[in-house]
């Protein structure tokens, strides 16, 4: 279980991580190097709006 409390924690963890895990992972080897690149940056872009990271003001 490595790290997890509980096989219910491991599971919640596993059941989010499942629907996420697929957004950074394209199918890198149909790809060439410089769509892989703007296909990463418009991914990050989207979690970034999803997670409203872009928003939050760094602490110094």
């Amino acid at each position: 279980m490595k790290g997890f409390c509980s096989t219910g924690g491991a599971q919640r963890f596993l059941a989010a991580f499942s629907g996420i895990s697929p957004h950074f992972r394209p199918r890198r080897h149909l790809m060439s190097a410089p769509n892989y690149r703007a296909e990463m940056t418009v991914r990050f872009a989207i979690w970034d709006q999803v997670t409203s990271v872009a928003g939050l003001p760094t602490t110094p």
